[in-house]
């Protein structure tokens, strides 16, 4: 027996779902609910000057296989992101509710491979960046 996907219109009725409860599905994790920006066209970090140049190491193709949220999207909950525009970006997960902000560089961990992941971390031991090409190699 499969589980049943929420239904917003379920809690309320119509006339009152918008004013009881305007953003029914946020944080809800289900492969077809809501936009997903970061899956179809989007920005990458070879199209953002400001980290073309901080990721000036890494290659053309590898900056365009780092996908960068859209401002104003919303974050899935429990999903893992990193923030290139800090410093020594961190890994963190997302609790409901949270969306992209303005001069945030929000990169899924759902969407690059483990070796480009661990780089963009600042992991520096060979075996566990691999396969992510650097400049003069």
């Amino acid at each position: 027996m499969t589980q049943k996907v929420y239904d917003s219109g379920d809690k309320h009725p119509a006339d009152y779902q918008k004013d009881m409860n305007p953003e029914a599905a946020a944080g809800i994790n289900y492969g077809g609910v809501g936009p997903h920006p970061e899956k179809g066209e989007h920005k990458t970090a070879y199209d953002v000057k400001e980290l073309h140049r901080r990721l000036g190491d890494y290659t053309d193709d590898v900056l365009k296989r780092i996908p960068i949220m859209p401002e104003g999207s919303r974050l899935e909950q429990d999903a893992t992101y990193l923030d290139l525009s800090e410093v020594q970006p961190q890994e963190f997960k997302a609790t409901s509710g949270m969306h992209a902000q303005s001069g945030q560089f929000l990169v899924p961990k759902s969407e690059v491979d483990y070796p480009l992941w661990n780089r963009l971390r600042g992991v520096t031991d060979p075996a566990r960046t691999a396969g992510v090409a650097e400049k003069g190699q």
